[in-house]
Parts: C-alpha cells; sequence; structure tokens
C-alpha cells in the first residue's frame, strides 16, 4: 500500500475536486453543444465544431496565456467577475477548473454529440406527434437513449481534468494547497533533489485513475453497441 505524505494527499484531494467541478460545469454545455452539432445544421457550424476541439490541437501553455489574459484580475472578464460578483479565477483553486474544464471539453463534446447521432430522430417525431413539446421530447427520449454517450464523455473529460497541467501551471501557477494538482506537484517534485519517490507515487495514482477511467468508457461504449 503507498505510504503518501500530507503534501501528497492534499494535491490528491485538490486534483479530484478541481476535476469534479471542472466536469459539472462543463458538463451540461458539453450537451447543449453536442446535440446541436448532432441534430442541426445552421451557419458557422463547421466554425463552431473547430472552435470546440480548438484546445486539443491547440498548445495547453496558449490556452493557458488565453485564459490568463480573459480571466486575470486585469482581463475583461475577470475584471467584470472580481468587481461584480467577487469571482476571482486568477492563481485560486477556480482558475484551475477552469482552465481543466476548457481542456476536457472537447472529449466531452465528441461522445455526446456521437450519441445523440445515434438516437433515430423518428424517435423524437413520434413523441412531439403525441403532444410531448420540444424539452419535454429530449429530456425524456433523447438525453436517456444518449445517456451512455453523456456518462462516457463525463468519464473522459474528468480523467482529462485530473491530468491538466501546462494550461493550470500558466493560468494559476502552481501553490501548494490552492492550485498544485497532481501533475504540477509531480513537476515541482522531479526539481527536488529527493522528490523522485513521491513523484514515482503520484505519477502512479495518476496512471491507475487514466487507465480505470478508459477501461470504464470504453465499457459503457460497448454495452451502447451491443444494445443498438
Amino acid at each position: 500500500m503507498l505510504d503518501l505524505s500530507a503534501d501528497e494527499l492534499t494535491a490528491i484531494g485538490l486534483s479530484v475536486k478541481v476535476a469534479s467541478v471542472a466536469i459539472l460545469a462543463a458538463l451540461p454545455l458539453a450537451i447543449v453543444i453536442g446535440y446541436a452539432l448532432a441534430r442541426w445544421r445552421f451557419p458557422g457550424h463547421a466554425a463552431i465544431n473547430a472552435l470546440v476541439h480548438l484546445p486539443l490541437v491547440m498548445p495547453p501553455v496558449v490556452t493557458g496565456f488565453a485564459l490568463l489574459l480573459l480571466f486575470g484580475r486585469h482581463g475583461p472578464i475577470g475584471a467584470f467577475l472580481a468587481n461584480h460578483f467577487g469571482i476571482v479565477f486568477a492563481f485560486r483553486w477556480t482558475g484551475a477548473a477552469l482552465a481543466a474544464a476548457v481542456m476536457s471539453f472537447p472529449l466531452m463534446v465528441r461522445p455526446v454529440r456521437l450519441a445523440f447521432e445515434g438516437v433515430d430522430p423518428r424517435l423524437t417525431t413520434a413523441a412531439r406527434s403525441l403532444g410531448a413539446s420540444r424539452a419535454y421530447a429530449f429530456a425524456l427520449v433523447e438525453l436517456p437513449l444518449a445517456a451512455n454517450g453523456v456518462l462516457v464523455g463525463a468519464i473522459l473529460g474528468f480523467a482529462k481534468a485530473l491530468g491538466e497541467f501546462g494550461a493550470t501551471i500558466t493560468f494559476v501557477s502552481s501553490i501548494p494547497g490552492e492550485t498544485r494538482t497532481i501533475p504540477a506537484a509531480i513537476y515541482a517534485l522531479l526539481q527536488a533533489p529527493d522528490g523522485d519517490a513521491s513523484a514515482m507515487r503520484l505519477a502512479a495514482i495518476s496512471a491507475a485513475i487514466a487507465v480505470a477511467a478508459l477501461l470504464a468508457s470504453e465499457a459503457l461504449q460497448s454495452r451502447w453497441i451491443a444494445r443498438k
């Protein structure tokens, strides 16, 4: 059994909190965007699809810098939120959650979109013909049928958020107990002369969580395909 220090436990707990908040905040928007991309054709469809997937191809440091410019204390969005609502992102754990949400968002949208594309639109049409509103048909017909895809997106997004490093450290730095998540803690430990053992333990935990998330997503996708 791993003998974890207090600092290691703090980094693990902070990572779980950051990843959980990131997914809870981003998943509803991922469902909306995934549904819109799957069901609707509108001007700018390709542009929105490209924008959603931009964090996958853009260097994470660039994404973190963009977040700092927009959501920093002197950024247009960050200053507004801080002055009017007291919400601060820069160099806070909330900023780490924002960075994790942005970086994991494409991994949530894609399986959600594919799940909605796999739902027969005739079922929605039938529900509407029986008097159901669009929102009612979505909530009771389409969303339950796409639930596996939504869950896969949440799992993959959580795993990505848990391992996010580049955008996070650029946006909120690596402050012990505040923004030092598992990847940032590993990086800091590798700079210390006696940090190899701690870094190895945290790396093992991070890898185990990532593998478990991938296995869970594969199992859910296989089950979904088998039921179709």
